[in-house]
C-alpha cells in the first residue's frame, strides 16, 4: 500500500504537466500544446499495453498591450485595444510500448473570436472568427526508470512532430478594408489562425521527484524546432502602412516552454493542490530556418495554482496560470524598419492576465499488472 501511495502521488505531480501547456497568451502567437507527448499527466500511469484517453480545455482572453516590458494602459481607455477570446480542446491518447517507452497522439480543436479597430478601417469595431483542427502532433516518449519501480523519481525524454493540419489562411469578413469601404474577405491575424502550415520537431522532457509522503517535485520543458520560414498567407498589414511592407507574409515560429513546482497531495490521495511557475514564449529568431516574414515574438511568465481529484480510473485537474511578467520584444523586421527609417520601433502585443485549463483523464485498460493497480 505504501509503494501504491507513492506511485499515486508520483502520478498526480505529473498530472500537473497536463497543464503547462504552451498557450496563446493572445496576439502573440504561440500554439496551445504542451510537450510532444501530447497530454503528459497520463505518462505515469502509461505501463506496457495501458491506454489513456485524456482532454484539456483551455480559455482565455487577451487584451492588455505591452511595448517590450511596458504595458500602454491608453489602449484601454481610449478602446483601442485587440480583444482576443481563444477556446481549445485538445484530445489525446497515450499507449504504453514497455513499463519506459509509450506512444502519443493529439487532435486539438479551436475556436476563436477576435475584436479590433485598426483591422476595420480604424473607424469601427468588429470581430473576426476561426475555427476548426489546429495541427496534430504525434511523438514518443521514454521513462529513464521502470515507471513499476521508478517511485520515488523518474525523467522522461520525448521527441514528436508538429503535422501542418490546421488551416493556416483561416478567412473572415473584414469591414470598411475593400473597395469605397466595402466588406471584404481576409485570412484572420496570425494569432488566432488554427495552424502555422509548417512541420516541425519538438523535444521536451518530463520529471518527478518525490519529496516526502505528501510532498513532490514536477519540472517539464519542451522546445519546438519549425524549419518553415513564411507560409505564404498575407497579413494586410502592408495597407496599414508602406513601411510594413517586410510583414506582409506571416512567418512560421518556434516556440518553447519550462514549467516546475510543488504537489501536495490530501486524502490517500485522491485531492492535490500544487503551486508552480512557467516561463513561454515565441522567440525572436527561429534555432533553424529563416527570420523573414511577421511574428510577433514574445514571452510569459507565470504562478500557476492548480487542484487535482482522481477517482478510480478517472483524474480531473484544474489550473489557471495567472501573469506576473509580459514582453513583447524587437523582431526582425521591427529592426529592418528601424534601420530603413532611423526612427525607433517595437511593436506590441495584448496578452492575457490569466488561463484557464481543465484536464480530464481516463484510464481504458484495466489489468491485474497496470501500474495504477501494482500493490
Amino acid at each position: 500500500m505504501k509503494n501504491f501511495t507513492i506511485i499515486m502521488i508520483a502520478f498526480l505531480a505529473i498530472s500537473l504537466i497536463n497543464n503547462t501547456n504552451t498557450n496563446a497568451q493572445g496576439c502573440v502567437a504561440i500554439r496551445h500544446f504542451s510537450t510532444c507527448s501530447g497530454n503528459p499527466n497520463a505518462s505515469m500511469q502509461t505501463g506496457k499495453g495501458v491506454t489513456i484517453l485524456s482532454t484539456n480545455y483551455r480559455y482565455f482572453k487577451s487584451f492588455r498591450h505591452f511595448r517590450g516590458t511596458h504595458e500602454e494602459p491608453d489602449r484601454l481607455a481610449n478602446n483601442s485595444e485587440v480583444i482576443n477570446k481563444s477556446h481549445s480542446l485538445d484530445i489525446n491518447l497515450n499507449y504504453g510500448l514497455s513499463n519506459k517507452a509509450y506512444l502519443t497522439a493529439t487532435l486539438p480543436f479551436v475556436y476563436n473570436d477576435r475584436s479590433s479597430l485598426y483591422e476595420h478601417g480604424r473607424t469601427e469595431r468588429h470581430n473576426s472568427y476561426s475555427k476548426g483542427l489546429g495541427d496534430a502532433r504525434v511523438g514518443m516518449g521514454f521513462w529513464l526508470k521502470d515507471v513499476t519501480s521508478a517511485h520515488s523519481g523518474n525523467v522522461s525524454l520525448n521527441l514528436g512532430l508538429k503535422l501542418p493540419t490546421g488551416n493556416y489562411n483561416a478567412m473572415s469578413t473584414f469591414y470598411n478594408v475593400g473597395e469605397n469601404g466595402s466588406p471584404e474577405e481576409r485570412p484572420v491575424d496570425q494569432s488566432i489562425q488554427p495552424g502555422d502550415g509548417g512541420w516541425a520537431l519538438t523535444t521536451g522532457f518530463l520529471a518527478f521527484k518525490q519529496i516526502g509522503t505528501r510532498l513532490s517535485f514536477y519540472g517539464s520543458g519542451f522546445y519546438m524546432f519549425n524549419p518553415k520560414e513564411t507560409n505564404g498567407t498575407r497579413t494586410y498589414r502592408e495597407t496599414l502602412s508602406p513601411i510594413l511592407q517586410n510583414e506582409a507574409i506571416m512567418a512560421a515560429t518556434d516556440q518553447y516552454s519550462i514549467a516546475a513546482g510543488f504537489n501536495y497531495s490530501f486524502f490517500k490521495p485522491s485531492l492535490s493542490l500544487g503551486l508552480g511557475g512557467r516561463f513561454e514564449g515565441i522567440p525572436v529568431k527561429d534555432v533553424i530556418g529563416g527570420d523573414q516574414g511577421f511574428r510577433r515574438p514574445g514571452m510569459v511568465g507565470s504562478v500557476e495554482p492548480s487542484l487535482m481529484y482522481m477517482k478510480d480510473r478517472v483524474m480531473l485537474s484544474v489550473s489557471v496560470p495567472i501573469a506576473l511578467y509580459r514582453n513583447r520584444p524587437q523582431s526582425v523586421t521591427d529592426l529592418e524598419t528601424e534601420i530603413a527609417t532611423g526612427n525607433p520601433r517595437n511593436g506590441d502585443a495584448a496578452f492575457a492576465d490569466y488561463l484557464i485549463n481543465v484536464g480530464l483523464s481516463f484510464n481504458l485498460t484495466k489489468r491485474k499488472n497496470d501500474l495504477i493497480d501494482n500493490q
